[in-house]
């Protein structure tokens, strides 16, 4: 990691505080600049049941670490914070929804120690459930969903007025592509901005078109923030109405090295 990439853990502000105080400290910060004038988070997966602690060699943890490192070349400069979510817990657990009070909390940290500053989430599998249940948080105004867990009972109301990126591969036998675009059009519905790709030819572990993955979430996460410009698919998915199914399967395009400028 670069010199500039220094990782601190969270305060103790809000439920925030309330998980620091208890031995817990939810936020860990990847990238942080002298004046950060934005935000990622970026939240890995886990397993539907389970109360064991996500041990030193996490493997959905070391997934996204190829995420956290795209993101940082392509906002360098921009000053943009990356931050992860430490999960107190590997399952989501039912009612209990860990992930997403873990996620909640991390978000209270940030907030109260940079500010208002505008955040996007960054999440896989389960990480994208937490990520799209944490929406509603102050904070937030986007989130890149990958391969999310998309259960029917879930709610959308929290994403209103949010900008809302879901990509699934085609190949997933883990989570379910078309709970994806149901639960796209659902957020769509309740004030969400939404655009769903698909990325055919990979299956749950992002493994295939494994550098598609990376950079495009890369631009997904700076679009929404302003550092780029989104790709027109997704700009163009922003404005239909409300209750169209068009554009939550726009195939993935292939994103070569060369297409990702450094730098602001």
């Amino acid at each position: 990691m670069s010199g500039h990439a220094v990782e601190r853990t969270g305060g103790a502000d809000g439920a925030g505080g309330a998980a620091a105080a208890a031995g817990h400290r939810a936020l860990v910060w990847r990238v942080r600049p002298e004046r950060p004038a934005a935000a990622v988070l970026v939240l890995h997966g886990g397993e539907e049941h389970s109360l064991a602690r996500p041990g030193p060699l996490n493997l959905p943890g070391l997934r996204m670490h190829g995420f956290v490192r795209a993101v940082r070349r392509e906002t360098a400069g921009a000053g943009v914070a990356i931050g992860t979510v430490r999960y107190r817990h590997r399952g989501w657990n039912g009612e209990r929804a860990d992930a997403a009070r873990d996620t909640l909390a991390a978000l209270d940290d940030l907030a109260g120690q940079l500010g208002p500053v505008p955040t996007v989430l960054v999440g896989h599998s389960m990480g994208g459930r937490a990520a799209l249940r944490a929406a509603g948080h102050p904070n937030v105004t986007g989130v890149v969903a990958l391969a999310p867990w998309c259960p029917a009972e879930d709610p959308c109301e929290q994403l209103a007025g949010r900008d809302v990126l879901m990509l699934h591969g085609d190949r997933d036998k883990v989570t379910s592509p078309a709970d994806t675009r149901r639960f796209a059009a659902r957020g769509r519905t309740a004030g969400a901005r939404v655009c769903g790709y698909t990325v055919v030819g990979s299956g749950h572990a992002l493994l295939q078109r494994l550098g598609d993955w990376h950079r495009a979430t890369a631009r997904l996460a700076s679009g929404l923030l302003g550092v780029h410009d989104l790709p027109a698919a997704a700009t163009a998915a922003f404005t239909l109405p409300p209750g169209t199914t068009d554009a939550l399967g726009v195939p993935l395009p292939s994103y070569p090295r060369t297409a990702l400028p450094t730098g602001a």
